[in-house]
């Protein structure tokens, strides 16, 4: 029997996973990227001895990963080692009110019900229908290919029905009054995309993996995850090609793919899955046969971009730790920012990482790496301008919340928003996490990964299921590989 030939565009999370599985199964890989390295969004930028991540720095469902190196028998700690941080992260309210979320659930229980009398009981029977709702999820429906609504319908689902059609906040709210506990709570959703109230009570898996299954750090930050997967795909056998633009999707008289065009060069294969942006993949095709128009995406709702500093500091900080939320301004004035009313935010809520405090390999003895984000509507106007006033926004936030000068302390700074993402991953205005997970952008309510007008055409990534984050990644690229190891067979 021919052995089949698969070429993949795109070197990011969900295209190596994919390639693993395919590899495995005795299929010729390539993996075409158009950057200098593998990993997709998570890159890592070297200055002065220091090196960032400039793509995803949270490191959550650890177990997802255990489970893809298992499919291998491998193990996560056969290509980087992993530190559960504790604090797990820091969240700034205001100067005179911070707190240091626990390593622990019962830790975290415990700062609940010192926060609010009866707090502690409610968190835990919160935190029993998230695990149940993570084991229904991560253990099963995420790995399903979208192909239909029956794919939801079971024993398990049907009985928890409602938590489909009611959103977080609600429940949120219902158990809890303390508006620093229930922004705590509210945290984790944003990781998919979308506002607490737009977003089904069943994603509250996300505090399970949250305050249960823990936050970590891989040693050399994320870049070293994407190489270790990378390093198991060639020991797979699978070929990497970077500096690798793809010009076309090939179509042959049947209308099926039949390879990529490549920096002016032909590339025959059986199959074809596109790893890169879903709209961007689609561009490549004639236009007759696109199966989503302009008017689709942009009715979608996307998950939002980001503007991102990569900031070397001369000295160490004080008062951080290793991941810190900066939570002072108002919640849904920057949402409605974001999702209603999309607009550069006159007082942006923010994140930021401060790495060397658990690793001093990524930066010089005695100085200290900050990567800061704050969460942005796709589509706006991107300008050095609004970059600049953001930066001085929150550098002054962060001098006035930690007591402490931190501007004269700045050795060098690098931003990177929409227009990065547009130019380096051809990104769909500029999205840095895919489609939000909202009721209707969920499952079969999601791009197809296998395409409805060329055969032998399959997509993977953040825009179709199961949807934006490194785990779900790794998991549609899991779904994809079996979705065109099933057409083959």
């Amino acid at each position: 029997m021919k052995r089949r030939r698969v070429n993949i565009i795109g070197a990011g999370f969900s295209s190596i996973a994919a390639a693993c599985y395919l590899a495995k199964e005795g299929c010729e890989v390539k993996v075409f990227e158009k950057n200098d390295h593998i990993g997709g969004r998570a890159a890592q930028w070297e200055q002065d001895g220091f090196k960032f991540d400039m793509g995803p720095t949270w490191y959550w469902m650890p177990d997802v990963f255990e489970y893809f190196f298992a499919q291998f028998n491998k193990k996560p700690s056969d290509y980087y080692s992993l530190e559960r941080l504790s604090p797990a992260y820091r969240v700034f309210f205001s100067k005179e009110s911070q707190v240091d979320v626990p390593d622990n659930v019962e830790g975290i229980i415990q700062l609940f019900e010192e926060r609010e009398k009866g707090a502690g009981k409610k968190l835990r029977a919160f935190l029993a229908t998230a695990e149940d709702n993570y084991n229904i999820a991560v253990k099963d429906l995420v790995y399903k290919p979208g192909l239909s609504p029956m794919e939801l319908v079971n024993t398990k689902t049907m009985t928890r029905v409602t938590r489909f059609f009611k959103n977080i906040r609600n429940d949120i709210k219902k158990n809890f009054k303390n508006p620093e506990l229930i922004q705590i709570l509210e945290f984790p959703v944003l990781f998919l995309g979308a506002k607490p109230e737009d977003t089904p009570s069943f994603y509250s898996f996300m505090n399970y993996a949250d305050m249960v299954l823990g936050t970590w750090y891989p040693k050399g930050g994320m870049f070293s995850v994407a190489n270790g997967m990378g390093d198991l795909a060639k020991e797979l056998g699978v070929e990497f090609y970077l500096n690798s633009n793809v010009e076309e999707i090939l179509i042959g008289d049947k209308k099926e793919a039949i390879g990529l065009k490549v920096n002016g060069k032909e590339y025959k294969s059986d199959e074809v899955l596109c790893g890169s942006d879903y709209a961007h993949s689609e561009t490549l095709l004639p236009q007759e046969s696109r199966q989503y128009s302009d008017a689709y995406w942009d009715k979608k709702t996307f998950a939002p971009s980001a503007l991102l500093f990569y900031v070397g500091f001369d000295t160490k900080l004080k008062d951080l730790e290793h991941h810190c939320l900066f939570f002072d301004k108002s919640f849904d004035v920057h949402a409605k920012d974001i999702y209603d009313t999309p607009k550069w935010p006159k007082e942006p809520l923010f994140y930021a990482s401060f790495p060397t405090l658990t690793d001093d390999t990524i930066a010089p003895v005695g100085k200290e790496m900050g990567i800061f984000l704050i969460p942005l509507a796709p589509g706006l106007e991107d300008s050095m301008e609004e970059r600049n006033n953001q930066f001085d926004l929150i550098m002054g936030r962060l001098e006035k919340l930690t007591d402490q000068e931190v501007k004269s302390k700045i050795q060098f700074q690098k931003s990177y928003c929409l227009q990065d993402f547009k130019d380096d991953y051809n990104s769909y205005k500029g999205n840095a996490y895919g489609m939000a997970n909202t009721l209707l952008q969920t499952a079969f309510l999601r791009p197809k990964i296998k395409s409805k007008k060329v055969n032998n055409l399959f997509f993977t990534g953040q825009l179709t299921v199961p949807g934006p984050g490194v785990p779900p990644a790794l998991i549609s690229g899991k779904v994809a590989a079996e979705q065109i190891l099933n057409n083959i067979l």
